[in-house]
């Protein structure tokens, strides 16, 4: 069985390109179903989709990666050569550390960052739900998670990781001289949004408003930190009101533009906005950063600051690779041993339609009242010659090279002393 994955990160691509390869949630059925038809032998398939990654795993007969790079680029709206050079591709082993190290949060922006396990369980789930997650895929996962549960309990890792949400209050923290003094508006109700306002509530500013689509699940977020709802269609007259905004929707096109934001800054007088736009694809205009009394920063410029105290766990992230090696190693015995089980259901076929036919014998010879004891004697003679048959065979035919190959696995297998 071969195992590939197909991604692109943070690492290998800006946030704008990255937004042309991030799957809705709602939408992995449907993108499934097309990623399987387009590959010829229909293979399992799961796609991971967060705002610094979109990873495509497979496993089948072999490896069909270039029709699934193919697909990707086609599913982007860009060529296949330029996606090349921003993705990276992994194979059996690799592709199983590749995942078990994105579980654990080692391959993160934010290194031990734990919500990248919560994503993965996610587009498992989605992946189970179209139909798309097989034997082998499954058991890829499922070794994942519990690799990343023996790395979260066993070593630190977790322990000096900064969130992208702490990371959003500590460049506000920059800005503005109080936090208690400023209106932060967040626009979402998802968990990315969520963990910001805690991290923002935490610092008590003046209020706290909740921008989104639906006013229900809103409501239910700003209830929890005594702030207010709004619908996003209100979003363009009151943007002047909020000295803070952060944004992380699934929207396909920016929800905040060039002109709204500076209608915004000239009701404000131009006093200083700070913008986080935590979406991919963006929520707001790249434009946008180019105004002088608007700082704005997206995933990718946060990356400095998530990363602070990093030397603090490296040694957690030793003895965190150390639980991967056993783990892929685990997994790929695993796999080789799935290669032998189409012969093993062969043997056990064969092995059943000889023990049919000879308790046949044996019944007749019963039913005609043949001796009991003569009868278990040849059926269990019945069933050593058929089980030898081929073995004696293999030792009178072929050249003294073949006849020395078999009489060497002959004794492996029918010889072998009990231990």
């Amino acid at each position: 069985m071969a195992v590939w994955t197909l991604g692109i990160n943070h690492t290998t691509a800006p946030v704008d390109l990255r937004g042309r390869f991030a799957f809705a949630m709602e939408c992995m059925g449907p993108t499934l179903t097309s990623l399987r038809e387009s590959l010829a032998r229909q293979p399992e398939a799961a796609i991971l989709s967060t705002c610094n990654r979109t990873e495509i795993y497979c496993a089948g007969n072999q490896h069909d990666i270039e029709p699934t790079i193919e697909w990707l680029a086609h599913s982007g709206g860009v060529a296949v050569q330029e996606l090349k050079s921003c993705t990276y591709t992994l194979r059996d082993g690799h592709a199983a550390r590749h995942a078990f190290r994105v579980a654990s949060g080692l391959d993160s922006m934010v290194l031990g960052e734990a919500q990248i396990l919560g994503q993965m369980k996610d587009a498992v789930r989605a992946a189970e739900e179209a139909g798309a997650l097989g034997t082998t895929l499954n058991q890829l996962f499922q070794r994942s998670f519990a690799v990343a549960k023996e790395v979260r309990s066993s070593t630190e890792i977790g322990a000096h990781s900064i969130s992208m949400a702490a990371a959003a209050v500590r460049l506000a923290g920059q800005l503005f001289e109080d936090l208690g003094k400023i209106r932060v508006l967040f626009v979402g109700a998802g968990e990315m949004i969520e963990l910001a306002a805690t991290h923002f509530a935490a610092k008590s500013p003046l209020g706290i408003t909740i921008a989104n689509r639906t006013l229900e699940r809103g409501e239910r977020l700003a209830s929890r930190f005594g702030g207010e709802v709004m619908r996003l269609a209100e979003l363009p007259g009151r943007l002047h009101e909020f000295d803070a905004v952060v944004s992380s929707t699934a929207s396909q096109l920016p929800i905040i533009g060039l002109g709204a934001v500076e209608r915004a800054l000239k009701a404000r007088k131009h006093r200083p906005m700070f913008m986080v736009d935590l979406a991919v694809p963006r929520d707001i205009e790249p434009e946008v950063k180019s105004l002088e009394d608007v700082y704005l920063y997206t995933v990718d410029d946060l990356a400095h600051v998530v990363q602070a105290g990093q030397a603090n766990r490296q040694a957690a992230v030793a003895q965190a690779e150390a639980i991967i090696d056993a783990g892929v190693q685990s997994f790929m015995h695993w796999v080789d041993q799935r290669g032998a089980v189409p012969l093993i259901q062969q043997l056990n076929t064969q092995a059943d339609e000889w023990r049919a036919v000879e308790i046949a014998r044996a019944r007749k010879a019963l039913a005609r009242g043949d001796n009991v004891d003569a009868v278990l004697e040849q059926l269990t003679k019945g069933l050593t010659q058929k089980m030898l048959h081929g073995a004696m065979a293999e030792l009178r035919a072929g050249d003294a090279e073949a006849r020395l190959r078999a009489s060497t696995a002959i004794e492996h297998f029918f010889l072998r002393k009990e231990r």
